[in-house]
């Protein structure tokens, strides 16, 4: 890295621990309107999160991490994220979150149960992608 450049501090966070808190280069966060990245000297933020990739740069070592929504920060080079839940990408569960989106196609009458299966799909679609994409498919 250019010793001249500086880094960001990027700390992700659950109910249950601190998933990630390290120095990188850049970091890309999946908004709910979009994919954010972020480098060194980004102006100040707060929005909210979508489900799927976070990504981390940090040299030549990528780490990729499902995130299921929440909110991120960005302040004085520090990225916060706050999320309900975070998997290393390794971490997926391929069999589960494919049981979990066939669960959520299943029709219901129900207008408020039918908008959490949605939500549900988009969560294990988001999975079943980064897995598949680790695994090189």
């Amino acid at each position: 890295m250019d010793p001249g450049r500086s880094d960001l501090q990027c700390v992700v966070v659950t109910p249950e621990r601190a998933v990630l808190d390290e120095k990188v280069e850049f970091v890309a966060l999946p908004m709910a309107d979009g994919e954010l990245g972020v480098l060194p000297g980004r102006a100040p933020l707060i929005g909210r999160l979508g489900y799927g990739e976070l990504r981390t740069r940090h040299g030549e070592q990528v780490k990729r991490f499902f995130v299921d929504g929440g909110f991120a920060q960005v302040r004085a080079n520090v990225v916060t994220v706050l999320t309900a839940r975070a998997l290393k990408a390794e971490e997926i569960n391929v069999e589960a979150a494919e049981q979990a989106l066939a669960t959520a196609l299943t029709p219901t009458g129900n207008p408020h149960e039918q908008e959490e299966r949605l939500k549900a799909q988009q969560r294990a679609r988001a999975q079943i992608r980064m897995a598949m994409k680790g695994k090189g498919a």
